[in-house]
Formats: C-alpha cells, structure tokens, sequence
C-alpha cells in the first residue's frame, strides 16, 4: 500500500505498521491507513507469518503493548504509539511527539493535558515536569484539548474564563498530582475535583466504598480449578486463535484433572495450535513452579513460560499478553521469597477479587496468612490507614504498609525495605484498591534468580531472543514511576514548545536515548531518514556516543546468519515417513494419531490422539499428522468416493491429512483462487495457499516434496478482483480470524443461494450477522450524535440481491440505520466476498445494490 518514497506531508518519512487488537480493529486500521498515507506514510503491512517487519518501520500504532513482538520494538528504540497519534499529528499538521500517546500503562499520564492557575511558579514547573515525564502535556492555557486545570480554587481568571466558554475538564488540587507521585501510580482525580473537594471537606476515617478493579480479572490465583466450557446444546466455543500457530508444552507439574487436561488440549488444536512433549520444540511452556530442568531450559531458551492463569487468561480473552504482565500469571516460586518464610500477614480494606489476590500473593511469597489479626501478626496490609486493625497494629508492634511493597517484593524477586515512602503513604480519601494488579515483572530479576547462564546451550533463535531482551531492558528507565518503559525515538525537528517542555522532562527524569544498547540492532533501513531524526550526526560516532539505532542494528547483523540458519531450518520437511525428521517435523511433533478403523476415511484430528481406539486392524507404524490441508475445488475424485478414501489414506500414511472445513490447517490447497464457502472461511485463519497439485505430486511419487515450491500462484485472479494473494494470507494472520470484529453485517432471508453461506464467512471473521426480516428484534436502537458523542455514523451493511420481496426492504433498513445514528449500506453480498478475499475491510460504491445490479 502507498508508495515507497512519499515526499510530501507530515508523514512523509514514515513507515507505519498497526498491531490489530480488541482496542484496535482492522476496521479502524483501514481508515487510519488510508489516512496516514494521504499524508505521505507507507504503510508496511505484515509479514508472511503476520508479523511485523521491525527492520523497515518507524513507527508502530497499537492502542495496547499486549502484543508478542512489542520487547523487540523496545530493543531497538521503535516508537509504539496509540492511533490517537495520527488523528493529533493530522490536527496539529506536524507530526506530535510519541510521549503522551504511549500504550503502556506505566505511563500513567498519557492522556492528561494540564496547565496550572494560582501556585507558585516552582511548583508549577515541577507539576509539568513530572506530569510529561510520564506521558502528559502542558498547555500554557486552557484550551478544547486541556484535560485538567491544576489550581487552589476556582477564583482565578483561568478558571472562570474556561468555564465560561463552556469548557468540559476538571478543576482539580494539586494534592492529586503529588499523591500519583508518591505512589507511582493514577488514583482517581474524583475526591480531588474543585469547587467541593472531598479531602477538604471529610475526614480519612469517613467511609469509603471499597473500588472495583477490572486489573485482576483472571489473574487473582496462579492456580485455577475452574474453565468454563460450552455445555451441551451451548454455541461451540469459536477457535481461540491467539494459540494460532503456536506450539505449547505442559508440564506435567500442573496435576489438573483429565477432563481440564483433554479440554485445554482440544481448546489448543481447534485454534490451530499445537502440543509438544520437548522443551526445546515449543513455543509456550506452562508449568506451576519455578523449578526443575524444563522450566530452566524453557526460561534459558526465552519460550514463553506462564501458569495455569496465564493460559486460561489467553483461553477466556482470546488476545495475547505476557504472562510478565500480571503477578500470578508467572509460575511461582517453590519455596517463595527469601526473607518472607515465617511472616504472618493480615490485609484489611480491600474487597472482592482484591482480597482474594493478596491473600495468594501472600502465600505465593512464602508468608502465612491470616483471615484476623493477632499479636503474632508481623505485617498488615491496608488500602487505607484508617480502621480498628490499622489503629491496633502499631500498638502490637505491626508493621503498617500498603500493597505495593508485596507486589514489587515479588516482582524483584526479595523482600523490599518497608522504609520506602511509597509503600507508607495513604491518600487521605482513596482506597488504594483501585491500583492493585498494575505491577510487571522484572525479567532480569527472575533470570538472576532462577535460571543463570545457559549461552553456551541456547539456539540462534534463543539467542537473538535474550540480546533483544536485554537491549530492552537497557533501553527502559531503570528507576522511577516509568521503571521498565522505554518510550522510542523522538523527533528532532520540534517548536520551542515542544522543546521547552523536553528541557522540563530532562529535569525530573533521566533520557534514554543515549543509553547503550551492547551490540545489538536492526539491518539498516531502506527508507531516507530525515536529517538529525534519530539523533545519527558523525559527530556523536566520533567521540563514541554511539545513537541506539545504531548500535541496535549492529546486534541484528551480528547474529544475522544465525536467524537465517534458524529459519532455514525450521521450514525444512522431511521427506517421508522414514527418513530423518526434518526441521519443521521436529518443531512440530504432536501426539500420535490412532488409525481410524479399516474402510473409512481417516479424519481424524490432532485433539482426538488421547482417544482410544481398538486395536483389531489398527497399523502400528502410522506417522504423526505433520501437515494439515483443507483442499477446496480438487476434480481428482469427483464422483469417486472409493479413490478419495484410497488417497486419503496414502497421504495420512505419509504424514499428510485432509481436514474438514472449520478444522485447523497449516494450508489451503486449491488448483487457483477460488471464492468459495470453503476458500474464504479457511483463509480468515491465515494458512499459507498453496496449489492442489501439491496432493497430486505426492500421490503421484509417494513422497512429501517440498511445500514451499507449491505457493499458489494466480495473478489474473488477483487482477480481476483487485487483491494480492500473498498480502491477504499475512493480514489473515495478523488479524487472527477478527477482520470484522464488531462490524454488524445484516442479510436478507430471501438472498439468493440462501443467507447461510454469508453467515458461514462473514463469522469466521468475527462479524456480528443477522437475518434483517425488518421486524422487532433485528432493529437498531435509535440514537443520535449526541449520544454517540458526536462520533460520525458508522456504516452498517445489508447484504441483499435485487428481487421484489427483497427490494421492499431496503428502505426500511436504511431508516432502521440512520434512526440509529449508522450509515446504511446495502450492497451485493460480492462486497463481502471482496472483503473476506482481500482480508481488508475496504468498500467501493460498485457493491451498492443500485449500481451493481443495473441492467
């Protein structure tokens, strides 16, 4: 998409690639692209695997850092933006600096643009100092884009001004500020809110609701019993894609039941994931401990190792994060923190899934806990100092301390010392329940402790893994509220704002763009790069402060050869069932398959290996199922069921199995590109195309040959319907089955060739479809702009042909839209193949019914 070299506009130097998330659409993708490239932008669209090419882009828009290669951007210093990034550049019509629009929580001011009123000019400058360090902006008056006004009253003239004008934020003391300060953390700004702030009006001891707190949700317990799974007569689960091409080993240490274990494995495979039984052959290791040769080879080896919650969490939510992210999602140590054996700890104001979270936490660390509070207690935690147990303690020689010095006791790994400010201090009308859950893990730590050394065994692979873990971790702030947060490049070429406001982060918090990245980086960029952008001026390499971009890609051509090993490898088939495995063979080992009984066709999947199965007739030597095909559009067996079933089995006896639609695959094979039910559902999970005389050359030579010489080439298809094959497979990929999320398509009963079809596609890319009978029950709520805070109408589609019954409709439907604040579309269900083809949501007015259908 775009062109290579835009020269003109405010983007014109960038290479931007989007991250699809629940937060972030394809749709919404769709529209910030064309936006972004209107404004000279490339966009650099995913890789053939559906990840992102880190070596050619600039920037990365996500409106999360819940995405695997986001400690690979942090390596080498590629800034990670939200999409309110390009709709602020766009409004300022200069490119906005990357700080404040940071996904990363840690960043607790990203969305808050202060300017202050009646304080003293030190105090001013030190609220705006600290509030940019940690992703705000000042603004040195209240302007449409001023979120907060920082004053002591609302008698100064900046703040009645504003409120004349009818200004929408918030008037709020600076105690707010200063409180987020000291505990690192955003509190709620609502007892701090002007004209009657409650910390001026009640007492700490006053009563306080106990806070919801949606950071804990699954993640209160590393040990969950407990999956909910679809009963009977319930929808089946849809396939939980974020295991897409994964392949996940569990450890025999997690003693769940078989029933839990033959679900998850089944959850696994049906989202095109698959089991391993070696370390070194995964991707992901879930394990309950911190302990034994395989968690340490699968830490060493940089595998994703998580708990039990972490992959219920990833199960529930269908969406990628680390299990470094939240506490309990990480195995926990055997015999818990040094220092904590023989503590007796007591919490007390918090509630819920907060309560329940500590008292694991607690047990996690090593301590005991106890439901009451007695005079052999050593420590009671509080999210406020105010209630009979926060007065008794002192007087019983109790520590007092909030949660954070648990939270970052274990996420270091050591007992933290209790003098530390943060961990005493308790805003006087806060229940500090509102700021659990919010602690990372620091990796280096927990490598310290529990898996040291290991170079000399590690692969290329793992290799390159531990220097961008490190080179992030050089990267990050290494102290402070922001501790861990790496905030990318930062232009150059800024107004004295801008640059003014950098003076003032300077001087509260250490940059890190100098910070020395080892040996590390990315091959060099083939796009120009502004003059002075990323801080590369000869005289920085010739006194030897190197820029980190630099020295980031000196690490990726140093270990270049080994990733090119690694790849090489890991695509290399073995060529039949008796020869040595192959690379691929090895990294994708599963358990093995039974055969099915004699006569019938075997399809049988990878989940169903635990089964057992009769032995009478069964061969002993059937190999594991190495390769997964949906075949669509095959003439070699029409109307030969007989010959099917005889070839069916020469391929599962090679390795080879044909699945059914709605199956894992690792391809689709088809003789050409074909817009069929089959086709376009399968290709919304991302399997590579490729062409149906691979089948044939095995049946043909009773050998598997290389699956690579057999892409699907079809280049007049792809000029008829105007999309790039090899471009639809890595969208596919990247968006993981979710292309319409959230987009509700609606179809007419009467549509020809029957609505199910439509249903079949359109929900193996996630969109919401109904049958439109324009009756109760299929309408859309009636709201206006304001409602929809004055957000422009969405579109919403019917899909429809162009009979009689079906045309009386279309009026109807388009007053039931715009009735509810939507943009109606009624379009020729191609529009719908087009999409799910091109795995973009694009439109073009030709698939209006009234233009495609003209005579």
């Amino acid at each position: 998409m775009g062109d290579a070299g835009g020269s003109s506009g405010i983007f014109a130097e960038c290479a931007i690639a989007f991250v699809p998330s629940t937060a972030l659409t394809p749709k919404l993708i769709g529209e910030l692209s064309s936006i972004a490239e209107e404004n000279g932008a490339t966009i650099c669209e995913p890789r053939r695997d559906g990840s992102i090419s880190i070596e050619t882009v600039t920037h990365i828009i996500s409106n999360t850092i819940d995405f695997p290669q986001y400690t690979e951007s942090q390596a080498v210093m590629i800034p990670v933006t939200t999409a309110q990034w390009i709709m602020v550049s766009i409004s300022r019509r200069k490119q906005a600096q990357v700080r404040p629009f940071s996904p990363d929580p840690r960043m607790i001011f990203s969305d808050v643009v202060v300017t202050c009123a009646d304080l003293p000019e030190s105090d001013k400058e030190s609220i705006a100092g600290a509030t940019m360090a940690l992703g705000g902006q000042e603004s040195k008056d209240a302007t449409r884009l001023t979120t907060h006004i920082c004053a002591l009253s609302m008698d100064h003239p900046k703040v009645q001004a504003s409120k004349n004008r009818g200004w929408k934020g918030k008037v709020v003391l600076p105690h707010w500020f200063d409180d987020c300060f000291k505990l690192g953390k955003r509190i709620d700004e609502g007892p701090y809110l002007l004209p009657d702030a409650e910390i001026l009006k009640k007492s700490p001891e006053d009563d306080l609701a106990i806070p919801a707190n949606s950071n804990l949700d699954g993640a209160t317990s590393a040990t969950p019993t407990y999956l909910a799974l679809p009963t009977e007569g319930d929808t089946a689960r849809p396939p939980v894609t974020v295991f897409q091409d994964r392949r996940v080993m569990l450890s025999s240490d997690l003693n769940i039941s078989s029933r839990l274990s033959k679900a998850i494995r089944e959850i696994i495979v049906n989202g095109g994931g698959r089991l391993i039984e070696q370390v070194e052959d995964s991707d992901m290791f879930i394990c309950q401990y911190r302990d034994g040769p395989q968690y340490v080879q699968a830490a060493q080896s940089c595998k994703d190792v998580g708990n039990l919650a972490w992959l219920f969490y990833l199960i529930v939510h269908n969406e990628w994060t680390s299990p470094l992210r939240r506490l309990l999602h990480y195995p926990v140590p055997k015999n818990g923190i040094e220092g904590f054996q023989g503590l007796r700890i007591t919490v007390s104001n918090y509630g819920g899934e907060a309560r329940i979270y500590l008292e694991n936490l607690i047990r996690a660390s090593g301590a005991e806990f106890t439901k009451t509070m007695k005079a052999d207690n050593t420590h009671l935690i509080t999210a406020r100092n105010s209630s009979e147990k926060c007065k008794a303690a002192p007087e019983w020689g109790i520590s007092v301390i909030n949660h954070l010095w648990i939270e970052e006791s274990y996420a270091k790994c050591e007992m933290k010392p209790m003098t530390i400010k943060k961990y005493n201090h308790f805003p006087p009308r806060t229940n500090l329940g509102e700021i659990i859950g919010q602690t990372f893990f620091d990796e280096s730590k927990l490598r310290e402790l529990y898996y040291p050394g290991g170079e000399e065994t590690m692969s290329p692979r793992a290799k390159r893994k531990r220097k961008i873990l490190e080179a992030a971790e050089d990267n990050a702030y290494q102290h402070g509220p922001a501790e861990g947060v790496v905030i990318g490049r930062e232009n150059d070429d800024r107004d004295m704002d801008d640059l003014q406001q950098d003076a003032e982060v300077k001087s509260t918090t250490k940059k890190t763009t100098t910070k020395t990245l080892g040996t590390v980086a990315t091959p060099i960029r083939t796009r120009p790069v502004r003059s002075g952008k990323e801080n590369e001026t000869p005289s920085m390499v010739s006194t030897g402060g190197r820029s980190a971009k630099a020295k980031a890609r000196d690490l990726l051509q140093t270990i270049a050869p080994d990733i090119a090993l690694y790849e090489k490898e890991k695509k290399r088939h073995s060529k039949g069932a008796n020869t040595p495995w192959g690379g691929k063979r090895a990294a994708d080992q599963v358990d093995k398959t039974p055969k099915a009984k004699s006569g019938t066709t075997p399809e049988v999947d990878d989940e169903s290996a635990d089964d057992k199965r009769p032995t009478k007739k069964a061969r002993p030597s059937l190999p594991d199922v190495e390769t997964r095909i949906i075949l669509t559009g095959f003439g070699r067996w029409v109307g030969d069921k007989h010959k099917e079933d005889q070839d069916r089995r020469k391929l599962r006896d090679l390795g080879v199995q044909i699945v059914q639609e709605g199956h894992p695959c690792d391809y689709l094979a088809a003789p050409h590109v074909v817009r069929t039910v089959k086709f376009l559902c399968a290709l919304a999970r991302g399997p590579t195309v490729i062409s149906s005389t691979f089948i044939d050359k095995i049946l043909e030579t009773g050998k598997v040959p290389d699956v690579e010489d057999f892409t699907l080439q079809d280049k007049e298809t792809e000029k008829r319907y105007g999309f790039s094959l090899d471009k639809s497979v890595a969208r596919a990929k990247s968006n993981r089955g979710k292309l319409l999320l959230g987009i509700p398509i609606y179809c007419t009963e009467k549509i020809r060739n029957g609505p199910d079809s439509y249903k079949a596609i359109a929900e193996a890319n996630n969109a919401i479809f109904k049958l439109y009978r324009a009756r109760s029950g299929t309408t859309i709520r009636p709201t206006t702009a304001e409602e929809d805070g004055n957000a422009p109408p969405e579109p919403v589609y019917l899909l429809s042909s162009n009979t009689p019954e079906e045309k009386v409709l279309w009026e109807r439907f388009q007053d039931m839209a715009r009735k509810g604040n939507m943009e109606p579309r009624v379009v020729a269900p191609d529009w719908l193949l087009d999409v799910a083809m091109a795995q973009q949501v694009r439109f073009n007015k030709k698939f209006l019914v009234e233009n495609f259908y003209k005579a």
